[in-house]
């Protein structure tokens, strides 16, 4: 019986890659890719994933229960399982309603996976959906994923997904001492990867903690190239819920370092600024913070902000640092409270405290921009040496 359901499955997937061949068709659905490694003997597996796992329609884990996968432990990262929670909040060990399967939390009292959860299983599969910038964290649950599978001598299979801002890189390269689970590795805050090629660079430069090499396998997209610009079906996370979102999100992010709300808590996070204390009669735009799925306490919650709309933007391919210049520029500092936040928050978000320094001695943008062109520039050509798919023709791609 699992045969057949197995065979079944892999038919249908053939027909559907087949029908939508100019489609990209993530890893996810090369079920003959990584199916037939799951169904040797009496296989246990681990799922890092959340509500982005999916195959077609259908949830990456429930797709494996219902072929007969035995899966043993689901550990999910920032924003749960079903992508419901709010960024930064704690997510509790549970059992999955639907299959019973336990699940680990990797976003919570510890952001690493223990070595103990890894022990009974023979399989990781890792399947996310990423945004391809350095403080989006779930590249630093694949380090810590990838890292413990290497400790414990498991198999790692990662589905690899397309980078929507995977057409361009650009940002300051982190400062070591500016390490977080925001910040893990010296690249820029556009670093030009998809989830599989990342995992290539962190191995193959030796990157992981004691420079341990997993055993993994990387299943690749079709169709996909790094000269797209690539639509989601599903928002990877509760507050990037468009493409305008997650192409403005490596700039507007910039912002959660501030005193500046981004729309959290609104119906189109990631596509606004704005704040209680910008000037009503610089910024005609309002809108007013309230409590909702993924954003329980926004900043500015139920207080009315002045700011501005990205509703008919452009994005850029690159870092829209005129936004950032042009908003410090318009604060008043000789009122509570200032522009950036007082716990650094947004150093760490930039890798550097040098961006900080230089927007309020008023250093032109163009100069900006030139003082991490030669790191930029440095790190490109290692990246490039771990691609998996057709890159962008020039560095910036502008």
């Amino acid at each position: 019986m699992i045969f057949l359901k197995q065979t079944l499955l892999l038919i249908a997937s053939f027909f559907f890659i087949f029908d939508v061949q100019a489609q990209i068709i993530p890893g996810a659905l090369q079920l003959d890719e990584y199916i037939p490694l799951l169904t040797r003997g009496k296989v246990k597996v681990g799922v890092v994933c959340n509500h982005s796992s999916l195959v077609g329609k259908t949830h990456l884990v429930d797709t494996l229960v219902s072929i007969g996968i035995d899966v043993k432990r689901i550990f999910v990262p920032e924003h749960g399982f079903r992508g419901d929670a709010d960024a930064g909040q704690k997510v509790e060990n549970q059992k999955d309603e639907k299959t019973g399967i336990e699940i680990h939390s990797l976003y919570g009292d510890k952001f690493k996976p223990t070595a103990t959860s890894f022990l009974d299983l023979d399989y990781i599969i890792f399947d996310i959906q990423d945004v391809g910038v350095r403080f989006y964290t779930y590249i630093s649950t694949l380090q810590y994923v990838m890292e413990v599978a290497a400790q414990t001598n498991k198999f790692l299979i990662i589905l690899d997904r397309p980078n929507p801002n995977g057409h361009y890189i650009d940002g300051p390269i982190l400062e070591s001492s500016f390490t977080s689970f925001v910040g893990m590795q010296q690249i820029p805050i556009v670093y030009g990867m998809t989830i599989g090629e990342y995992a290539n660079f962190l191995k193959n430069e030796k990157l992981l903690e004691n420079k341990v090499q997993p055993k993994m396998k990387i299943i690749k997209c079709l169709n996909y190239d790094h000269k797209m610009k690539v639509s989601l079906d599903v928002p990877p996370s509760p507050n990037l819920k468009s493409d305008l979102a997650i192409a403005l999100y490596p700039t507007l992010c910039l912002f959660e370092g501030t005193n500046v709300s981004v729309g959290r808590g609104t119906d189109r996070p990631f596509e606004m600024i704005g704040s209680p204390f910008m000037d009503a009669q610089k910024y005609t735009f309002q809108f007013t913070p309230v409590s909702k799925t993924g954003a329980s306490n926004p900043m500015y919650k139920n207080r009315l902000c002045y700011g501005k709309d990205f509703a008919d933007y452009t994005p850029k391919n690159g870092i829209d640092l005129e936004l950032l210049v042009e908003t410090y520029k318009k604060w008043t500092n000789t009122n509570p409270p200032f522009f950036t936040l007082k716990n650094n928050f947004f150093d760490k978000l930039v890798g550097t405290d040098k961006l900080r320094k230089m927007i309020t001695s008023g250093r032109p943008v163009d100069d900006i921009k030139k003082s991490w062109a030669y790191d930029l520039a440095t790190f490109n050509k290692i990246r490039k040496r771990h691609l998996l798919y057709d890159d962008f023709e020039d560095l910036y791609n502008r």
